[in-house]
């Protein structure tokens, strides 16, 4: 998310290049630069897809404000385990003509940014141990993992809610059960805690986590910031 950094003044730099040029023609050749861009300067595996809504482009750029700036991050762009995706919609980016005209843009006003970011099945299981498996179990999540406790080997499945504590995703297990092992139940109640997980969601632009949901492909986390000022510098 960090290699978002810098787009909007990227954005207003091209327009010294596609000004001269049909406004379709001009939209098309910012939104391919600014992809590139993000690719090579961010180290992205791919290229993402960025696309500058609102019409005509041109005219928003004299004015020196876009409507609408739309960044999607597929897995294979940010090189995460399938089912990883990032989208980013910045509303009313403020880049002056005259600022890009005289080289002076050093910081870029942007009334609202919305983030929506899919984190897998896969790359939560991970921070938890190799052979962890998550998946939805309705609103909450099941986590089935081997763990070593009091002497004990167990393989523990349980179910459990997916919430926010700040800007940490948290998974809260309960109702354990290690099938075919016969084990003490304070056992068991041990065990539970190694399968708890807090994961730090670490997000650019002043973004403040809003919301969590359990879907198919992973877990979605949606984000927001308002009066964001992003520094070019």
């Amino acid at each position: 998310m960090r290699t978002l950094l810098g787009l909007l003044a990227l954005l207003a730099a091209l327009l010294l290049v596609v000004g001269l040029v049909a406004d379709p023609l001009a939209e098309g050749v910012a939104e391919d630069r600014v992809a590139a861009a993000l690719r090579d300067g961010g180290g992205l595996a791919g290229t993402p897809e960025v696309d500058v809504t609102g019409w005509p482009f041109l005219t928003q750029a004299v004015s020196g404000t876009y409507d609408d700036v739309r960044i999607s991050l597929t897995a294979e762009d940010l090189g995460q385990p399938a089912g990883t995706r990032a989208d980013v919609v910045l509303q009313g980016v403020h880049v002056p003509l005259s600022d890009v005209l005289s080289g002076s843009v050093q910081q870029v006003p942007v009334d609202r940014v919305d983030g929506t970011a899919t984190l897998s099945y896969a790359l939560l299981s991970a921070q938890l141990g190799a052979d962890t498996v998550l998946e939805r179990a309705g609103d909450g999540l099941r986590v089935t993992r081997t763990v070593e406790v009091l002497g004990y080997t167990l393989p523990l499945t349980a179910t459990g809610t997916v919430s926010l504590d700040g800007q940490d995703l948290v998974v809260d297990v309960a109702d354990a059960s290690a099938a075919g092992v016969d084990v003490p139940d304070f056992v068991v109640d041990r065990a539970v805690d190694l399968l708890d997980l807090r994961y730090p969601v670490v997000l650019p632009f002043g973004l403040q986590l809003t919301g969590v949901r359990p879907a198919d492909d992973g877990v979605v986390v949606t984000a927001e910031a308002t009066d964001a000022v992003f520094t070019t510098g």
